[in-house]
């Protein structure tokens, strides 16, 4: 069904929302266009709906539903690859009002509505001496909507795992507008299909998640730290290699030259500039055995020529590098528009795409610092480009795409958390094969027929 904004008449829509919920002045709906990705090609919606609770996400979906209109959910608009972009007369559903949480020790779960932060989750269930370990660089700005729709990480899941590892069950309106539960405070539940691992990373594509049911863990144990650097990206990537080979630290993070430089452009912490690359290791194991694990990844650094070796004296000065990894996407902002990334690849073959991306960004005559969760084979590289500038866009668009060809030709992904969305799709197919792609589809069909749901990302 073609539906023009201009004609449509969303009087009954309105009825039934609270007041205040259906935005339609385009001075108000802009904001709700594009994601952090800023994808180009965004569309304008007719109207955007600021849901306080699943009831009103259910009648925005079955009004959408009846007429043949697109949905657009949205969180907090911290995305990166572009899987919250509007379309063209869609409805952008966001989520950014619904920010209740209830906690209960006694199951060490917390039922969460999409809205909330997940610092604010953090902060919330802290006070009952609890912890929500997926931990985004961007915690403080990214809601747990969004995460749990690209199955969100952060730095300390070399251990403890990602977003889905800590969903037992959610509420989720699917595309004829009913709302279905799935799961419940339960850590072992194995009837009917794994439904909850189907939504959770499904980018907004089968439904919209409205509550999460997660799963907490008691409060960790304060970390070790110890900070290396090295004169030689081989060196660094081969340590991490030898590192993730004996043990499990709760932390294990890259930086290369051009993210060193950034941060310390901003902080002035004394990180060195020349060094190739620099890795943040943690451990939060019980005193005796944290010790003993840090004495040992030291020891393997050194064993990989690392030019220098720090572990900290105390838990601030361990925080400060850990803040100053957290940090390296906006330092890194500071010198140009970004094109974001975040592929990854068996941890063995991590030198292999550091090394390959640095041939990327010298044949393409592109700026690329790179990050990772090196722990995990997570890289983030950041293409640096002067959108005023033509030819440089052009290279840094070539190199987005070679950086993906690469990661692909080397047994790895396109998005290890940040998801799909429209920026990375042309190269979903090459990545998972034609006959996954086609599998995924017929699921996307069976779960949302009319192709409403977020059409154009991810899938």
């Amino acid at each position: 069904m073609d539906v023009s904004s201009t004609s449509l008449d969303l009087t009954p829509l309105e009825s039934v929302l609270p007041e205040g919920c259906l935005i339609t002045d385009p001075a108000r709906t802009d904001k709700y266009r594009w994601d952090r990705a800023l994808d180009p090609n965004a569309g304008v919606p007719m109207a955007v709906v600021r849901a306080t609770c699943t009831a009103d996400v259910q009648a925005a979906v079955s009004f959408a539903a009846a007429r043949g209109i697109a949905v657009v959910p949205r969180g907090a608009g911290t995305g990166l690859s572009g899987g919250a972009s509007a379309v063209t007369d869609c409805i952008v559903i966001c989520t950014e009002r619904m920010r209740s949480i209830e906690i209960d020790p006694l199951t060490r779960t917390a039922v969460v509505e999409p809205g909330l932060l997940n610092a604010e989750v953090k902060r919330a269930v802290a006070a009952h001496g609890l912890w929500y370990p997926p931990d985004p660089s961007s915690y403080e700005i990214c809601s747990i909507g969004g995460n749990v729709a690209t199955n969100a990480g952060g730095l300390c899941c070399v251990k403890y795992g990602v977003t889905t590892d800590y969903v037992l069950g959610m509420t989720v309106v699917l595309a004829d507008g009913s709302a279905v539960k799935l799961g419940g405070k339960r850590i072992k539940d194995v009837a009917g299909l794994p439904l909850l691992k189907l939504f959770v990373g499904s980018e907004g594509t089968l439904g919209i998640v409205t509550e999460v049911i997660l799963r907490l863990l008691p409060a960790p144990r304060t970390p070790t730290t110890l900070v290396a650097t090295f004169a030689s990206l081989d060196d660094a990537t081969r340590a991490v290699l030898e590192v993730t080979q004996s043990m499990r630290p709760s932390m294990l993070e890259f930086m290369d030259n051009v993210s060193i430089n950034a941060v310390e452009d901003v902080t002035k912490m004394g990180l060195d500039r020349s060094a190739e690359a620099l890795l943040v290791a943690q451990s939060d194991e019980a005193d005796s055995t944290a010790a003993a694990e840090i004495i040992r990844i030291e020891s393997l650094c050194e064993a990989n020529n690392a030019a220098e070796v720090l572990v900290a004296p105390d838990a601030e000065t361990g925080e400060a590098f850990v803040a100053a990894r957290r940090m390296a996407i906006p330092a890194v902002e500071r010198r140009g528009t970004l094109l974001l990334e975040d592929v990854g690849v068996p941890v063995p073959h991590l030198g292999g795409l550091v090394r390959g991306i640095a041939d990327i960004s010298r044949a393409n005559d592109v700026e690329i610092a790179v990050i990772a969760h090196a722990g995990d084979g997570n890289t983030h590289p950041l293409i640096v480009f002067d959108p005023m500038d033509a030819d440089q866009g052009r290279r840094a668009q070539a190199a987005y795409g070679e950086i993906m060809t690469l990661a692909i030709g080397l047994g790895g992904t396109i998005t290890g958390e940040h998801g799909v969305g429209r920026l990375k799709r042309p190269w979903l197919g090459a990545n998972i094969g034609d006959d996954a792609l086609a599998l995924n589809r017929r699921i996307k069909q069976a779960l949302d027929p009319a192709g409403i749901l977020n059409p154009g990302s991810g899938l």
